[in-house]
């Protein structure tokens, strides 16, 4: 009745206004939403999943995006190590909510959103860690000229090791990977620091990595054997003085920084060899701009990203990036570097579009039906920011630390005195 009394002018208005609340009150929640389902708080979504927007690529409207690695050894196993690729974090300890431990405020660049042990959990098996002589001890340090200042240090790296410690113990069927930025002198400091940290027991020996470009052993041979960690470093004389592998007698490595994310080129770091060795089984790509913006993160960590891959695997002579590094790995538009690492596993492991088609056992190119994931609907109210559940997604810096655009400016300020100095 009430609808009919309604002025004309007023009734489709109405109409609307119903439509809308009977679409919101379908529509998933209370963790029921899945992978680019529309969302609008962080419990929306399924288990590895969080609730986040990416403005940087005009997309606003709030969907469930990816934030875990489907780990490829527990789909596929067996097959040798170099054969799998794995989700790195560049500079994995700059984590924009990491207090400053020197009681001054840091001012340096920020490169992820959370600790060592949520990265982890979340799948990623390779760490690059800036290690510098600090405070009489080895702190993890975003730096320049080779030191480390109370400004631009972040904690001493013995913390971040027993995370990982903690994490290997734990999951005994996992391997991760080490990337030392070395900057440490002291004698033996990185020896006792793997000791101290209670890392020495998953140590993979240098005399049993493979030098002349040779297949590693199989993953469940080195997890038969305990050896699941590797460690490389910067720095060659540490091979001989401490029995750590200088890391480009192993992988080839393609340029960091802006040259690194530049579509249509991929060209090698000046210590690396070229892309297309033979003489090197492992491949680090790089993927991360000189000057980290959280907000852009989740435009780079999308399409373009899938496009470097290309780029790079045809540059490394149809080889596949073994280690993929970049900076807030759970930025996205959705699907993110988790779905790139999937279709980069999927391709070398089984010849399938994504690992989760591979069947073990099957011939290559034998692949299960995947289902494409869901469009979220044009329609949908519009939310503004990202939420944030267990994957610890941040939203932005913490009031005591500056954003990243500002710390961009003060770095290359305090490097010009520096350097004037």
């Amino acid at each position: 009745m009430l609808l009919y009394n309604l002025p004309a002018i007023g009734y489709f208005p109405f109409l609307l206004l119903i439509s809308s609340f009977f679409t919101l009150s379908l529509a998933c929640s209370g963790g029921n939403c899945q992978l680019l389902e529309s969302c609008s708080a962080a419990n929306d979504c399924a288990p590895g999943l969080y609730c986040g927007n990416c403005p940087a690529a005009n997309k606003r409207q709030p969907v469930c995006t990816r934030a875990q690695v489907n780990i490829p050894t527990s789909i596929v196993s067996g097959l040798p190590f170099n054969k799998y690729t794995w989700l790195v974090t560049h500079n994995a300890f700059s984590n924009v909510n990491s207090p400053p431990l020197t009681g001054v405020q840091r001012i340096t660049f920020y490169n992820q959103e959370d600790t060592v042990t949520n990265q982890l959990r979340n799948g990623v098996r390779g760490f690059m860690l800036d290690m510098y002589d600090f405070e009489d001890d080895i702190w993890l340090c975003h730096s320049f000229q080779g030191r480390c200042y109370n400004i631009t240090a972040f904690g001493p790296a013995i913390n971040s090791l027993r995370e990982i410690e903690a994490y290997m113990t734990e999951n005994p069927s996992e391997i991760v990977t080490i990337i030392i930025e070395d900057y440490v002198h002291s004698p033996k400091g990185l020896s006792r620091l793997f000791a101290n940290a209670g890392l020495e027991k998953y140590w993979y020996p240098i005399s049993k990595m493979p030098k002349k470009g040779e297949d590693w052993p199989t993953v469940n041979d080195m997890i038969q054997q305990n050896h699941r960690l590797l460690v490389f470093t910067s720095d060659a004389s540490k091979e001989e003085a401490e029995g750590i592998a200088y890391q480009w007698r192993y992988m080839v490595e393609n340029q960091p920084g802006d040259p690194g994310v530049k579509q249509g080129s991929c060209p090698n770091r000046k210590e690396s060899k070229k892309l297309n060795s033979k003489g090197a089984s492992l491949f680090l790509m790089n993927y991360f701009p000189t000057f980290p913006i959280e907000d852009e993160a989740c435009k780079e960590n999308s399409a373009p990203l899938s496009d470097m891959v290309g780029t790079c695997y045809k540059s490394a002579g149809n080889r596949m990036p073994n280690f993929v590094a970049v900076n807030f790995y759970m930025r996205s538009d959705g699907p993110g570097v988790f779905d790139v690492m999937d279709k980069m596993n999927g391709q070398t492991l089984c010849g399938c579009s994504t690992v989760t088609a591979c069947q073990p056992g099957s011939p290559p190119g034998v692949c299960k039906n995947v289902p494409a994931p869901v469009v979220a609907a044009p329609n949908t109210p519009s939310f503004s920011g990202s939420f944030s559940g267990s994957v610890q997604l941040s939203g932005f810096a913490p009031p005591a630390s500056y954003p990243n655009m500002l710390l961009t400016c003060s770095f290359h300020l305090l490097m010009l005195l520096f350097l004037w100095l």
